[in-house]
């Protein structure tokens, strides 16, 4: 059959409710992704013609909520310069590119011979998009050369672009999104180095509950997670439109999220009020391929939005799930738990969630208020056989007094989060029937959102 021609009702078991995914075919890292006019715009590492790696399109699919989405097909496919590897887009508001004001532009890795990088753009709000006659504007004879993110910094008046080059980031300028300068590298001597440095983002942010801003620059690593395979890091510090200098040890290394499946996070582009509002692939590279499910492969994360808080004299990045996901809320809540729902625990110390079906299989979450520990055991949870690397346990630092424990639950994923915004964890999770039962022992009780 032709793609086009599959049945794209959802289906499949595991298919998540309020999540994103690629009606059928292969996904990987988000891409591209702009609001405007009320409308979030995510593109996507996709394989229309099967369901593992291969053939990377720019899929798309479109938003009014974050949490609905539907398919709008291909957007950017392969060419002569090679297969459309990840980037990101822009709403050049100003005409600075000269193709328009309000034009959308896009810059993608073109993976042919060399990994360069070329210009698209759109006057349709980033339906369609038409391939610069310039392209590849950057080029390199260096392997791993990719994943350009571009955005305006209102600071200097021009474009900048971080690109991930090897195991460290370029910073390139630019007036007209077409010529860029590099102008700085970072990353040799800092954080993990124990893979690829890819998918990189560069934004500026308040400090929680002051007046100051700081600079945070995003860096997903494959391999050299905390618990294996691909994974977010990031660092806080300085950027003059130039250089980033961050003002960490250069040994010191920071998780975005310290569960199995949060990789290739990036941030929207023109998001209203100023926000900044990141989406994950929600899956590992070391399994991602073997996955129990058919028509389609991966799913994103839900929407978090992303500001820095200080903790004992550092600065961290803060992770909330964006405020779409609670006004998505029922206005009662339930103490039943369905396969696709938000769990509030109220805490009042140290506690252990559990949830599980008649299957006997469960995902066990302990927070310990002693040593600010949050910790989630997948290992009897379901589906694991696929992948020696899927059983784990998961354990992440919780930078001050867990008040509120935020749960997303959707078919095959279970995203937890301080309410505060200072610890965050996603896994994916395979039962045979869903998680039918809750229980909460300790000092602590819960509320069921269903969302649908």
């Amino acid at each position: 059959k032709y793609a086009d021609s599959y049945d794209m009702t959802n289906t499949e078991q595991y298919r998540p409710v309020y999540h994103h995914t690629p009606a059928y075919g292969w996904m990987n890292d988000p891409n591209g992704m702009f609001y405007k006019d009320g409308v979030w715009n995510l593109y996507y590492q996709y394989n229309p013609y099967g369901s593992q790696w291969e053939n990377m399109t720019w899929g798309h699919s479109t938003s009014k909520d974050l949490l609905h989405w539907e398919f709008q097909g291909e957007a950017v496919e392969p060419d002569v310069w090679g297969t459309i590897f990840s980037g990101s887009a822009v709403v050049d508001h100003n005409n600075t590119a000269g193709f328009g004001n309000g034009t959308v532009v896009a810059m993608y890795t073109s993976a042919g011979e060399n990994q360069t990088q070329s210009l698209a753009y759109s006057t349709d709000n980033g339906k369609t998009f038409t391939k610069y006659e310039g392209n590849p504007i950057i080029t390199s004879n260096t392997p791993d050369f990719r994943d350009p993110h571009m955005f305006w910094n209102e600071d200097i008046k021009k474009w900048n672009m971080i690109l991930a080059e090897g195991q460290h980031m370029n910073i390139y300028s630019s007036d007209d999104l077409k010529a860029w300068k590099l102008e700085s590298q970072f990353g040799a001597e800092y954080g993990n180095h124990s893979g690829v440095w890819e998918c990189p983002d560069l934004m500026k942010l308040r400090v929680r509950g002051t007046d100051k801003y700081k600079w945070m620059l995003i860096c997903n690593i494959n391999p050299g997670g905390p618990f294996g395979g691909s994974a977010t890091q990031y660092f806080v510090g300085d950027f003059d439109g130039k250089k980033f200098t961050c003002e960490t040890a250069p040994e010191v290394t920071r998780w975005m999220d310290y569960g199995k499946d949060h990789y290739a996070t990036v941030t929207f582009d023109n998001a209203p009020n100023g926000r900044h509002v990141a989406i994950a692939w929600m899956s590992n590279w070391q399994y991602a391929n073997q996955v129990p499910i058919k028509q389609y492969r991966s799913c994103n994360s839900i929407p978090r939005d992303l500001d820095l808080y200080e903790y004992e004299g550092n600065t961290y990045c803060g992770v909330t799930p964006s405020p779409e996901l609670t006004a998505a809320r029922p206005k009662k809540s339930t103490k039943t738990l369905s396969e696709s729902c938000e769990v509030v625990v109220t805490l009042k110390g140290s506690a252990t969630i559990t949830l599980y079906n008649d299957k006997g299989e469960q995902v066990v979450m302990t927070y310990d208020d002693k040593i600010r520990t949050f910790t989630m055991d997948r290992t009897k949870s379901g589906l694991k056989d696929f992948s020696d690397d899927f059983a784990a346990v998961t354990t992440a630092p919780v930078h001050g007094k867990m008040t509120h424990l935020r749960l997303f639950i959707d078919k095959s994923s279970i995203e937890a989060f301080d309410a505060e915004g200072r610890m965050a964890m996603t896994n994916l999770v395979f039962p045979t029937k869903p998680y039918n039962k809750i229980i909460v022992k300790g000092k602590g009780k819960y509320a069921v959102y269903n969302l649908k």
